[in-house]
């Protein structure tokens, strides 16, 4: 699922999920979509960011779980195992996963970094992708 900002011809801005880029082009290019205010038909992608926290956003966060140190184990597993399994692209991350998704290299599993404006890109491209588990190593 992708989440798109939408803005109608009189300005309105409104949120809509997709099942990916290619189900919003191909609902776009139907006329299908219509603002949920004024019934406009005259629909268009708005200019939008990913969705990463800032200093001054709140973060949902968590504590005192009886399953918490689970939780992170099984959280470090899966990291490990992603990385483990996959070749480091490094800040090439987006190049690679285009690459990949277009058929111009072969599919496998990478993993590395990218700025916020590539992840714009690649959401827009409905290139599939997802941030690793970020979590501190574990303390004895």
């Amino acid at each position: 699922m992708i989440q798109f900002t939408l803005a109608c011809a009189a300005g309105h801005k409104f949120d809509a999920w997709f099942r990916n880029a290619e189900a919003y082009d191909e609902q776009s290019t139907r006329g299908v979509l219509s603002c949920p205010i004024c019934n406009s038909s005259q629909v268009e992608k708005a200019l939008m960011a990913p969705a990463v926290s800032r200093s001054s956003e709140k973060v949902s966060l968590s504590a005192g779980h009886p399953e918490h140190g689970e939780f992170m184990k099984a959280m470090r597993a899966l990291r490990q195992k992603m990385t483990s399994e996959a070749d480091y692209v490094g800040d090439k991350f987006a190049e690679e996963a285009r690459k990949i998704h277009y058929d111009e290299a072969e599919a496998r599993g990478i993993y590395g970094e990218a700025t916020k404006d590539e992840v714009v890109s690649l959401i827009d491209e409905g290139i599939e992708f997802m941030p690793l588990p970020n979590v501190p190593d574990e303390h004895n």
